[in-house]
């Protein structure tokens, strides 16, 4: 189907979008507890959401397929992504690429 080189770059970009999406639904849902080294508890759960997990994928999955556009293609791109609910999926990215510090 992809060549080999293709294959493993979409399994990489795979496996960035479901980590961002991971860290996103952390932020979303979690106080406490976010590598799930203890069985979930309820008072690791936040008592009122931050976020909204019917867009942070979407977000995510633009985010990570544009920097992949950007790379191959030395791309001048910004992406804008209004204030909001989908706020812990850009926190997520920028994080990943160890931006966020």
């Amino acid at each position: 189907m992809f060549q080999p080189n293709v294959a493993k770059e979409f399994e990489l970009l795979d496996r960035y979008w479901r980590a961002a999406n991971y860290l996103s639904v952390a932020q979303i849902y979690l106080m406490d507890n976010p590598l799930l080294r203890e069985p979930l508890k309820p008072e690791h759960i936040k008592p009122r959401l931050l976020g909204h997990w019917g867009t942070t994928p979407d977000l995510n999955f633009i985010y990570a397929h544009l920097n992949r556009i950007i790379r191959q293609r030395d791309l001048n791109l910004i992406y804008v992504c209004g204030p909001g609910h989908g706020g812990p999926g850009m926190v997520a990215n920028t994080w990943l690429e160890g931006r966020y510090s």
